[in-house]
């Protein structure tokens, strides 16, 4: 079913997680056990992220250098397909720009059809570590909005074959990211809005957003939306801070804010237990906030944590 659906049928706000694949070497029984103790309050969808391929170099007999490929997190669409089958809740697999040509991409999406996956992420993606900027794969896609549009094209039975005839049309649903703190490239949240509308006019559906810690920030984005003519619905993201690293590594790697009244609370915490706990708190306090707002959806970065996700759900949901 897709996404839309599900949030336009439901007369309350939902409830949704993000996940991450095991690492390299790992079973899917980690996903497992993160996903299960959630089970209960019936997320509406499960969203798995896509990490591309990496490279390192290693050095050979004569010195020179190998350029060797590693992926440290695969599966995802596989992943998706186990989700599906064991839970019956619909699997959302993030499709990113990075690392893919137009027909590896086309031929995922194909795959993700022929699995009964009718929603898909679509994202841009990050840059490798290696590389100062985001670099597309020659033939690949730049833009997050150049991939809303291929999918959209395969949608209307347009595949990059244009010999093709009478192709059967894909149906997938797409989401996309939305910043309320903006693209940390973006040069202003007016060029941000103008780059995500596009997305919106090409056939993104609906809008799940950056984690933020002030709803306040969301609730002005959306108004901003809304005055940009974009009236899909749009998906609040929370974090749970659960250790005290994360409260310089979040806004370093997510280019967002930590409000001061909760780093004021966190300062005082003297150990990641206690900075777990005030995290919790925090995020109960934003969530029950966003459903008395009634926004469709609420969706969880568990990275994994799940205990603390349980924590919230359970004061919410």
């Amino acid at each position: 079913m897709k996404l839309t659906e599900k949030l336009n049928q439901s007369q309350k706000t939902l409830f949704s997680i993000e996940i991450l694949p095991p690492l390299k070497g790992k079973s899917i029984q980690s996903i497992y056990d993160s996903i299960d103790p959630l089970m209960e309050f019936k997320p509406a969808f499960v969203d798995v992220t896509y990490h591309r391929e990496e490279y390192i170099y290693k050095k050979r007999d004569g010195g020179y250098l190998e350029k060797v490929s590693i992926r440290k997190r695969p599966g995802t669409v596989g992943i998706c397909a186990a989700i599906m089958n064991k839970y019956d809740v619909e699997a959302v697999p993030h499709i990113i720009c990075g690392g893919f040509t137009r027909e590896e991409t086309e031929n995922a999406l194909i795959d993700l059809q022929f699995l009964g996956i009718d929603n898909v992420l679509a994202l841009r993606g990050d840059s490798i570590k290696t590389e100062p900027a985001f670099v597309p794969e020659p033939n690949g896609h730049k833009y997050g909005l150049d991939l809303v549009k291929q999918i959209a094209d395969m949608n209307s039975g347009k595949y990059l074959d244009e010999e093709m005839k009478e192709a059967s049309p894909t149906n997938f649903c797409v989401g996309v990211a939305g910043y309320p703190e903006k693209h940390f490239e973006a040069p202003n949240m007016i060029s941000d809005m103008k780059f995500l509308k596009a997305k919106v006019d090409s056939g993104a559906e609906y809008i799940v957003t950056q984690m933020f810690f002030d709803n306040k920030k969301y609730f002005d984005f959306v108004e901003l939306c809304r005055d940009n003519g974009i009236h899909v619905p749009i998906i609040p993201g929370l974090k749970i801070l659960s250790g005290k690293k994360q409260i310089t590594t979040l806004p370093k790697v997510f280019h967002i804010d930590i409000p001061h009244p909760f780093y004021e609370q966190l300062e005082t915490c003297r150990d990641d237990a206690a900075i777990r706990q005030v995290g919790i708190e925090w995020c109960i306090a934003q969530s029950k906030e966003l459903v008395k707002a009634r926004v469709p959806c609420i969706h969880f970065y568990t990275m994994g944590a799940s205990e603390s996700t349980k924590a919230v759900a359970r004061e919410v949901f």
